[in-house]
């Protein structure tokens, strides 16, 4: 079985990718933001891409939890783009980042509240009918809760059940947050809606003082979130498994060194449980 680990494509190396000479990742990652309605010399290096790599679409800016309406314009855009490279992953955080028309440029936490619920359910499941899919949530960083009603955990189930999703589950982020709220993450991750899981990522992130972590995707993935993914995966289905990087970018060596450090992880834990499901049958 070959299992393989993706990585978030960025311009910086694109030439590294169609090369394949140090990094090869399994699938790559984009945020259709950025290539919807893009020509020219960018989209014929997309058009390379897509027949080299499968492709998955993390969005930045759908803003499901704003209390504007949707920008179906975007939305157009979005289905538009999914279509034609044959995305079959479209994800996108449980948070909003615009508010009255104006974007935020930040992923700001929604409340973990019942009215906030189904505000955000509805939302999901008009993304839903107008792209004629399911989409894929994930829990985001955050730094304090806003009028929270009901745990973080809760919270993500409820909208994840009631709006029929899939759910994007990030282990850094759950790593931050139990470390920034003194939670425990396996406690935290055992509550959460597993069988509903359809991708994972992963990441590193900035301590920057003894009581503070950032989700900042800029450093390497540390030993203690290693083990959480490791701990994780024998409670999940396989599904494809992404590492983060958006700045700070090492060596192309080094994040190869991290794909494969991830993938021993994911064919360890998957491989193992494939064989005892099919001693079972």
């Amino acid at each position: 079985m070959s299992i393989k680990a993706g990585i978030g494509f960025r311009k910086d190396f694109a030439e590294e990718f169609l090369s394949g000479s140090v990094l090869k990742p399994g699938f790559l990652e984009l945020a259709p933001e950025n290539w919807m309605k893009i020509g020219g010399y960018w989209k014929k290096q997309l058009n390379q891409l897509a027949e080299m790599y499968p492709i998955t679409a993390h969005g930045l800016s759908l803003s499901i939890g704003s209390p504007d309406e949707l920008d179906m314009d975007f939305l157009k855009n979005v289905k538009h783009f999914l279509e034609e490279y044959n995305i079959e992953i479209y994800s996108e955080h449980l948070s909003f980042s615009k508010c009255d028309n104006a974007h935020l440029y930040d992923l700001l936490p929604i409340p973990f509240r019942e009215d906030a619920v189904k505000h955000v359910s509805q939302r999901i499941k008009q993304v839903q009918d107008y792209l004629g899919r399911q989409i894929t949530i994930e829990n985001v960083s955050y730094y304090t809760p806003v009028a929270a009603e009901m745990d973080e955990a809760t919270f993500i189930t409820n909208v994840v059940k009631e709006a029929d999703c899939k759910l994007l589950l990030d282990v850094n982020n759950v790593f931050v947050n139990a470390f920034n709220h003194n939670y425990d993450a396996k406690t935290f991750i055992e509550n959460l809606p597993l069988d509903h899981v359809e991708y994972i990522h992963m990441a590193g992130h900035t301590k920057v003082s003894p009581s503070l972590i950032i989700d900042t995707h800029g450093e390497a993935i540390i030993d203690p979130v290693y083990e959480l993914f490791e701990w994780t995966l024998e409670r999940v289905n396989q599904v494809p498994v992404l590492l983060e990087r958006d700045f700070n970018i090492p060596e192309m060596e080094e994040m190869q060194n991290e794909l494969n450090n991830l993938e021993a992880i994911m064919t360890k834990k998957w491989e193992a449980k494939n064989v005892i499901e099919n001693r079972n049958i």
